[in-house]
């Protein structure tokens, strides 16, 4: 029996470390982001500051861990045993809901996870024991569960949502009418007293929200309680004179907010958040030792004990702290987290939109300009032209990111106030919450959701918002169902859950580490594309390597098609997909693009944009026919003929030849074969449409299957218009390289 029990304390801390792991993948957007979006300092200086914030925060943290012991049930209703496969449910499922938002790149609220699992699994078990025990009825399920901090977590995020966002937007509005986007001037007059109030609150929520538990009972933060007002009057004069020194001696004083800012919330982070990621695996230790102890591993020992508040062991804590810092400096998915905030508040139309549009949105948006279009008729032509000039963009930063570092200064300041205040005030605000609201507020408010990006904006922010609210149903349901399995399935439902659930971890994280890394290299070849000042380069190797997957992506198609091997035809949709999404958000990021390629040649902008619309409706054609092929055989339809699978094995042999002779005139840079490819071009078109006629007639005569027919005719006049789109590109590309390295030439202004 201890052996069993000390098998389940050992998947517990597997699954802390696991907890560790997506926890930190997932709330390191709150700290990171505003230093990642304004390109403060480099990548390597922003996370050295976040772990150092991390490590004080992991060492100053009390460790209190009553939320997991007893904050959501009454441990002494519950036996050991019932309590130990109460918490190894909690575990699997909050490490799955996190993994999974996190794979999704949507971030979310640890706390929310944390505390919807333990309800759901408490819930579960105590179900379990009101079917198995008849002197329990079920009108006793509320001296079993408490429900208050799971109502006081859904009022969280109402407010958090709501107070966030509207701060965000006051706070960002009235700071660019005071410093405009042209901010230099302003800020060498005034930008140290702005500065000094940013560092104060920022100052004032690393005390109160970050080293609370070590200063709550010093004398110091007694003094500045009872005399809140005169404290931060004291610090902000002193902040302001130490940056106006520091602003005299050239120093960028926004670099030390956004960084001072960031250190802030990543040492509040790791000191209140902390427990959220080993609190169940120490409680279920600590009843472990309990059992031990006391009855010699009684399962029926009522665990009474961990009603008594405990505090982690200090060594817990730090190699806690330690592996969070690992986590931030080796997480991809971190990285994508961020990725969705940064998206949705970039500033610019040429954003590449992560969302579609709803009707939602598409109401919000009119809703909007009406309210503008009203402002503008009571208001002064003075005072418009007034705040147009503050609000006119202009990039001063030349840094490429995606907003400037007043916007940055902004977003830390305003998360970090609202966060200590509710701190002080004991209101339930969630971190996570705050920060990306904050976010989108100040976005909002500094003209980054124009009218071309509005609608695909706002219907991200609303996933975010709506997956918050899923986090609370689906971390409750997830551990009411792993709870139910592991009290009706016993020890054998806990080794197939544990196993399974390793597996997920394992195949998330490693295995597919592989393909992130590629399509991330891809992504990143398409941001240089878009973002560099000499683009030839890669426009050469994106366009060889499409030319390359595109080929073989076609022939993998063409074959599993003939095999009806409908996994593989679902890889290659999906393939497919991504790689036509990458080449579409090129033409979102043409137009910043053509900023710069028009001050080199105007021809060479003409030949740009012509490859990236032929590239874009190449790989069009190989979504339209991966896709229906996957369809066709998803359906179960009847599969192709003897006769065309023949057909479309020649077909198939002709457009790789087309492409290698294709591929080998772009390595080279010998394009005198070009009018060859012509001649085998115009030849595979007269083949395909004699191939076209002979299916028609076979439709018409009832010898073909009109499903798998016009699944054939699809993917002949498909395969004609890769071609067709595969010879043009092959034609610009040559242009566009002979045009690269001219001598300028700018277009005749019109008289």
């Amino acid at each position: 029996m201890i052996g069993t029990y000390t098998c389940v304390v050992a998947i517990l801390a597997l699954l802390a470390v696991s907890g560790l792991y997506v926890g930190v993948t997932n709330d390191a957007v709150n700290f990171l982001n505003s230093a990642i979006g304004s390109k403060a300092a480099k990548m390597r200086t922003i996370l050295i500051v976040a772990s150092i914030g991390i490590i004080i925060g992991a060492m100053t943290s009390s460790g209190m861990m009553e939320v997991a012991r007893s904050g959501m049930f009454n441990p002494s209703l519950f036996t050991f045993k019932e309590v130990m496969l109460l918490y190894v449910g909690v575990m699997i499922a909050n490490v799955v809901l996190l993994d999974l938002y996190n794979s999704l790149g949507l971030p979310t609220s640890t706390t929310v996870s944390l505390i919807f699992c333990l309800l759901g699994s408490a819930v579960s078990v105590s179900l379990y024991k009101i079917a198995t025990d008849e002197a329990i009825t079920f009108s006793m399920l509320s001296q079993f569960i408490n429900t208050s901090r799971a109502m006081g977590i859904v009022s969280a995020i109402l407010l958090s949502v709501v107070l966030a966002f509207v701060c965000g937007t006051i706070v960002m509005y009235i700071s660019r009418v005071i410093f405009s986007f042209r901010y230099v001037k302003m800020l060498r007059r005034v930008g140290a007293m702005w500065c000094g109030a940013s560092l104060t609150s920022i100052v004032y929520f690393a005390l109160f929200k970050g080293l609370k538990n070590v200063l709550s009972q010093s004398a110091f933060i007694c003094w500045i309680n009872d005399n809140l007002a005169l404290a931060l009057l004291i610090c902000w004069v002193f902040c302001s004179l130490l940056l106006f020194f520091l602003q005299l001696f050239k120093v960028n004083i926004l670099r030390i907010n956004i960084l001072a800012g960031t250190f802030a919330l990543a040492l509040a982070f790791a000191g209140n958040d902390l427990v959220n990621f080993i609190g169940v695996p120490i409680a279920g230790f600590d009843a472990f030792a309990e059992a031990k102890t006391a009855a010699g591993m009684n399962e029926g020992l009522m665990m009474s004990s961990l009603a008594r508040p405990e505090q982690a062991n200090f060594l817990y804590i730090l190699i806690a702290g330690v592996i969070m810092i690992i986590t931030l400096w080796t997480s991809s998915k971190a990285m994508h987290v961020s990725e969705t905030e940064l998206s949705l508040s970039a500033q610019g139309d040429d954003v590449t939109p992560q969302h579609s549009s709803s009707l939602f949105s598409r109401t919000i948006v009119r809703g909007a300009i009406n309210v503008v279009h009203f402002f503008d008729r009571i208001t002064s032509q003075k005072s418009k032209e007034f705040i147009e000039s503050r609000f006119e963009y202009a990039d001063i930063e030349h840094s490429g990111a995606p907003y400037d570092m007043i916007r940055a200064t902004v977003n830390l300041t305003t998360a970090s106030l609202l966060i200590a205040i509710a701190t002080s005030l004991k209101l339930p605000l969630s971190t996570t919450y705050v920060c990306f609201m904050v976010a989108m507020g100040s976005s909002l408010a500094d003209r980054a959701w124009g009218r071309e990006s509005a609608v695909y904006r706002i219907t991200g922010v609303m996933t975010v918002i709506m997956g918050w609210f899923v986090t609370a149903i689906g971390g409750f349901l997830i551990a009411l169902a792993v709870g139910a399995l592991l009290m009706w399935g016993g020890w054998i439902a806990f080794g197939l859950l544990s196993v399974l659930c390793v597996y997920m971890l394992i195949h998330s994280n490693i295995k597919g580490a592989k393909k992130k890394d590629e399509k991330q290299e891809d992504k990143l070849q398409t941001v240089k594309l878009s973002q560099s000042d000499s683009v030839s380069e890669t426009v050469m190797s994106l366009v060889k390597s499409t030319i390359t997957n595109s080929t073989r992506i076609y022939n993998r198609t063409l074959i599993a098609l003939m095999k009806e091997n409908r996994r593989a035809l679902k890889d290659l949709m999906v393939e497919a997909g991504e790689m036509y999404d990458r080449i579409h958000g090129l033409k979102y990021s043409i137009a910043s693009t053509l900023r710069r390629t028009y001050d080199s040649d105007m021809n060479l902008s003409l030949y740009y944009v012509q490859v990236v619309d032929y590239l874009n409706e190449m790989t069009k054609s190989l979504v339209h026919i991966t896709r229906p092929s996957f369809e066709h055989i998803d359906n179960n339809h009847e599969g192709l003929t003897r006769t065309q699978t023949e057909d479309l094995i020649g077909v198939n042999t002709d457009v790789d030849v087309i492409y290698q002779r294709i591929l080998y005139m772009l390595s080279s840079g010998d394009y005198s074969d070009i009018d060859h490819v012509l001649d085998m071009r115009d030849q595979l078109f007269t083949r395909i449409a004699e191939l076209t006629k002979l299916e028609l007639v076979r439709i018409h005569e009832g010898k073909s299957n009109s499903k798998a027919g016009m699944l054939y005719l699809n993917i002949l006049a498909e395969t004609k218009t890769m071609v067709l789109q595969s010879r043009n590109l092959l034609k610009s590309q040559r242009y566009y390289m002979e045009e690269e390295g001219k001598p300028m030439r700018r277009p005749i202004a019109r008289m």
